[in-house]
């Protein structure tokens, strides 16, 4: 079968693409004939490196790229009983689905309905399950309450934009443009700004007659995470679940304290998908808010296999707004 794997880290030209055997399943696995894989930063991140020593995503060259994906069951191992060959699943943070097929453990995979299509299930389920539990497990967030999202024209910023105001909050926004920020304002954010090199926590701190917002979804790190406190109001909690630009590795705990006895997170999608159960729980609820149109989740661009490394130049570069898909032909 084709597959895109790489053999080292670094940037989009060490990507590859070969002829491999197609997978069989371990006992608690299925296997997956692929329709489309979802084009991830998570996915950048793999090829350069970022994951080579991490046990929570424990990937390891030589790997087959591709954590998120959608297709029709082929195989089942000895110990699933969930699925059976000709189900419609997604699936993500299970590598391999840059390939014509994939193996996927039983309890990462979801019933994907008959109103999902594959492309848009495979453009859906990892940045709808992470807003899901960053909103609604992390964050609690209420009718009422405030928030900030950055890069909110990014993929997981505008399902955590659309997310927050169905649950009645007042969202600020941040984007890198007034393009953008245009993005956010369309998809319901009550305020939007450019960074403006941490003016934004100002013009929150004035927006919200000094007391600032009750939560920050930060995806950016090191360039925004310190102004992001500034933001905050008292006893507020600041989620930070991306670095972009780059690590934030000098911060003492005191900035904490000194910044109104703030609540600081860096939690990861893995250790909140830790049953078939909440997983697919998930999914449901994502794929309904999707069929009512309470969510939109727009397809930028569709690849194929031999523009693979085109896609992830164009992510790497932030080039699009809304989420690529890898079209797997056979």
């Amino acid at each position: 079968m084709k597959a895109i794997m790489i053999e080292s880290y670094g940037g989009p030209e060490v990507l590859q693409r070969r002829e491999v055997p197609a997978p069989e399943p371990g006992p608690g696995d299925i296997v997956v004939k692929v329709a489309f894989a979802g084009i991830n930063f998570m996915d950048v991140h793999t090829r350069q490196g970022k994951y080579a020593m991490s046990t929570t995503y424990p990937v390891r060259l030589p790997c087959t790229l591709g954590m998120e994906g959608a297709g029709e069951v082929v195989h089942v191992g000895s110990e699933v009983s969930r699925f059976a060959p000709g189900d419609r699943v997604a699936w993500c943070i299970a590598w391999g689905s840059y390939a014509e097929y994939a193996r996927v453990p039983a309890g990462l995979a979801v019933r994907l309905p008959d109103d999902i299509a594959y492309d848009q299930a495979a453009a859906s389920l990892f940045q709808g399950s992470t807003a899901h539990y960053l909103l609604n497990e992390v964050a609690r967030l209420h009718a009422g309450q405030a928030c900030l999202v950055h890069a909110a024209s990014g993929n997981i910023g505008q399902l955590l934009v659309q997310m927050a105001k169905a649950a009645g909050v007042t969202v600020f926004a941040t984007g890198s443009s007034p393009e953008k920020c245009a993005v956010a304002h369309r998809l319901g954010a009550d305020h939007a700004m450019l960074y403006d090199h941490g003016r934004f926590a100002d013009a929150i701190r004035e927006a919200t007659q000094g007391r600032g917002v009750d939560v920050v979804f930060d995806s950016v790190g090191k360039a925004t995470l310190r102004d992001s406190f500034r933001a905050t109001r008292k006893r507020g909690l600041v989620i930070n679940y991306g670095n972009v630009s780059g690590s934030v590795d000098d911060l003492d705990p005191m900035e904490l304290g000194e910044s109104g006895s703030l609540f600081l997170t860096r939690p990861r999608l893995a250790d909140h998908m830790s049953d078939p159960e909440t997983v697919q729980r998930r999914a449901d609820d994502i794929f309904a808010a999707l069929a009512s149109k309470q969510i939109h989740i727009p397809i930028a661009n569709r690849y194929g296999f031999d523009d693979v490394e085109q896609a992830h130049a164009m992510i790497e570069q932030r080039q699009q707004i809304g989420k690529s898909v890898l079209s797997i032909a056979v």
